[in-house]
């Protein structure tokens, strides 16, 4: 990376610290099953992957009056049994201990009530300095709310900080907040680097 010191490295949970595959397509499938509803398409799966579980709620039931009720039951149900479908991103930790203490790690993600339980389950809570979710702020991304707190925390320019993301929500985040963005797994979005594992990103952040 060129330009000021980077200082911070912010993630993205779903996509880039796991594979949440699994784990999201069961929870959500579940909660429609419960209703009687069809399972996720791949157009509802690719919206519930990168929006807050609120929102999700209100795609999948906006036309049938129970987006109440699907909420209640979704808050009720938990995410705790589809917490080990997550598959964690191999090179996560390795590339972590790497970074610090010279460099600050975060995470900034749409995930709300389950993040704090995820990182228990997969140890993670050694790893960050900072985490923050759409509860932590008046919006989730694609406003730079989540982003812009993690500069503030650290008393950083968008300059000196390097988000990670995989989808269009990510990007426009990171665009709006005046972070460079880092893509992964797809080559489509608007990014400063693309990379297809964070393996790559130890090239991205040493001289």
């Amino acid at each position: 990376m060129t330009g000021p010191t980077l200082k911070a490295v912010i993630f993205d949970c779903d996509g880039v610290m796991f594979n949440t595959n699994r784990a999201n397509e069961a929870y959500y499938n579940q909660i429609l099953a419960h209703f009687g509803r069809p399972l996720l398409t791949p157009e509802q799966f690719k919206y519930c992957h990168m929006h807050t579980g609120d929102e999700a709620m209100r795609y999948l039931f906006e036309d049938t009056g129970m987006a109440e009720a699907a909420q209640d039951y979704r808050l009720n149900m938990g995410y705790s049994q589809f917490i080990q479908l997550m598959e964690i991103e191999p090179h996560l930790k390795p590339l972590i201990a790497s970074l610090r203490p010279g460099i600050n790690t975060a995470v900034g993600t749409n995930r709300a009530d389950t993040m704090g339980e995820v990182m228990d389950v997969h140890g993670l809570n050694d790893f960050f300095d900072l985490v923050v979710t759409s509860r932590d702020v008046p919006t989730p991304k694609p406003a730079p709310d989540i982003l812009n707190r993690v500069l503030d925390h650290f008393q950083l320019t968008p300059a000196e900080a390097l988000y990670i993301g995989d989808s269009v929500v990510d990007a426009q985040a990171a665009a709006a907040a005046g972070i460079p963005f880092v893509a992964y797994g797809d080559p489509g979005l608007a990014a400063d680097h693309h990379i297809e594992s964070l393996e790559e990103v130890f090239a991205l952040v040493r001289p």
